[in-house]
């Protein structure tokens, strides 16, 4: 990094980054295409599940599309069924935020930095998790694939939140997530950092292959990793799983 910028805009992942849930997640991917007739055990199954995990954080109405090329018609009613499933679960059995994320979102904001979620579900779904949580007054903005336009690994959602809360500069932006997809529309969007965590869905490999220019251990780490002065000293500092 040539030139220090002070960071304004700290963009964090859901699933898988701040809140634990990909258990769940899969589970209601599998409960999806299952009604579609790509049942356990088969090897449409095992396919269709590799493509869910190689596009996490995309928007899942995507995700579908990908299983189900050309036939629009499954892909959403297998999203639906996906919503359904995920906001009945989460309404059942509650859902756990990753350790230190109360303590990441307090040393953020306690510092002047505005927080976006940013996220590949719904609105609805969304809004579910908000709720379940009680997070609706956590963060500055909650942004997801409605609301830009498009989701990731697109740069839009991260560029809806600059331009909403008058960032002036790009790469005042800082990202956190533990896929892919998050690492290529942090990189896209011209944020300085872009924060792979390991204790997601994704490998330290993967996350480097997307444009990670940091990666840390978890979400708690983040706080310690944007208010350093010297940024630099942070840079890939983490071992692989």
């Amino acid at each position: 990094m040539s030139e220090a910028v002070p960071i304004k805009l700290a963009c964090l992942d859901l699933a898988g980054t701040t809140i634990g849930d990909i258990a769940t997640v899969e589970r209601a991917f599998s409960e999806a295409i299952a009604t579609q007739g790509i049942v356990p055990g088969t090897g449409a199954y095992a396919r269709a599940m590799v493509h869910v995990h190689r596009s996490r954080g995309c928007p899942k109405i995507e995700v579908f599309r990908g299983i189900f090329p050309g036939n629009e018609a499954q892909a959403q009613a297998a999203n639906l069924t996906f919503e359904r499933s995920y906001e009945g679960t989460i309404e059942r059995t509650g859902l756990t935020a990753m350790p230190g994320v109360s303590e990441v979102l307090d040393k953020l904001r306690g510092a002047g930095i505005h927080v976006a979620l940013i996220t590949g579900f719904s609105r609805s779904t969304l809004g579910r998790v908000l709720s379940v949580l009680s997070w609706d007054d956590k963060f500055d903005l909650a942004i997801c694939p409605e609301d830009a336009g498009r989701g990731r690994p697109w740069p839009d959602m991260i560029l809806r939140a600059v331009l909403q809360l008058g960032i002036e500069d790009v790469r005042q932006v800082a990202v956190a997530g533990d896929a892919e997809s998050d690492m290529l529309c942090g990189r896209r969007a011209g944020a300085s950092i872009v924060a792979g965590v390991m204790n997601g869905v994704h490998s330290r490999e993967r996350l480097l292959k997307g444009g990670a220019t940091h990666i840390l251990d978890s979400i708690a780490d983040f706080p310690g990793l944007i208010l350093s002065e010297e940024l630099g000293t942070h840079q890939v500092a983490a071992s692989a799983r």
